[in-house]
């Protein structure tokens, strides 16, 4: 009878301590969070105007580092602590911002961390995400972003797409303007086959519009029987693939147009 081998051990013990590392270093980055907010707290300036006299006779400002919502916090202090973290100053900056405003903007994100249900990383990123919008715009974001099980990316940015529409209407139209000015419609030169490239960017109801168009072209031009004042469809169907029709249908509106006398010029049939 065959002697069953051994398991190895030694792999399972290696991935163990492995994820023992692992969990104790994000545990400790937790930790470092929490310090950094009871931080915070004893550091708040009430307001950038009123600045606390050091006893060097200096000024200290209050900086508001975590956007609408959050503290200000004393700059002297905020200094000392980057020094303690051991990071750069802008890099500092940056990365107590997201943890501040992770404490005071996104509660339930803050309190999803602190319990070990979301890891830090990904509140950071939401911390970012969340970083330009009001202090309302954020708390609506937080409020619903656990209603669903899990974070996801996608329902984030829904979530602060209809939070920047909801409390700052006018960035929302800010946004919509700026991105209705990338519309565009270009056509290539066309290639030793005669074939030339398009592509555009269009509004969603002209888009709709354009594809109900061709897709209803399309099937006319597979279709059997007669097309009657259409006759340029041709009577007996094409046999060619739907893409092909769908390319064709194109070509077919645009003739359509030029046929009509909108400008008092003759109809004339345009060249690449």
């Amino acid at each position: 009878m065959a002697q069953a081998t051994a398991p190895d051990t030694g792999i399972s013990t290696m991935l163990a301590s492995l994820r023992a590392e692992i969990e104790g270093r994000e545990a400790s980055l937790i930790r470092e969070w929490a310090t950094i907010a009871a931080w915070a707290e004893a550091n708040v300036v009430e307001a950038a105007e009123s600045p606390a006299a050091t006893g060097d006779g200096f000024a200290d400002t209050g900086v508001p580092i975590a956007g609408d919502g959050a503290p200000l916090v004393s700059e002297f202090a905020l200094m000392e602590l980057i020094a303690v973290l051991g990071r750069s100053p802008a890099g500092g900056r940056a990365y107590v911002a997201k943890v501040l405003g992770c404490a005071w903007r996104l509660p339930n994100v803050w309190a999803a961390v602190m319990s070990g249900r979301l890891a830090p990383w990904r509140a950071v990123r939401i911390a970012k995400l969340v970083a330009p919008l009001p202090a309302e715009a954020a708390a609506f974001v937080d409020r619903n972003l656990f209603n669903a099980s899990g974070v996801g990316w996608a329902q984030l940015e829904r979530l602060i797409t209809e939070a920047i529409v909801r409390f700052d209407p006018q960035t929302a139209e800010a946004e919509r303007t700026a991105a209705a000015d990338q519309r565009y419609f270009d056509i290539d030169e066309p290639n030793a086959q005669g074939l030339a490239h398009i592509s555009g960017l269009l509004d969603a109801a002209d888009a709709r519009d354009l594809h109900d168009a061709i897709v209803r072209r399309a099937a006319l031009l597979g279709s059997m029987g007669s097309m009657g004042s259409m006759g340029s469809l041709g009577s007996l169907g094409s046999a060619a693939s739907l893409d092909v029709r769908r390319s064709q249908a194109l070509g077919e509106l645009a003739r359509a147009d030029l046929a009509l006398d909108l400008d008092g010029a003759p109809a004339r049939r345009a060249t690449l």
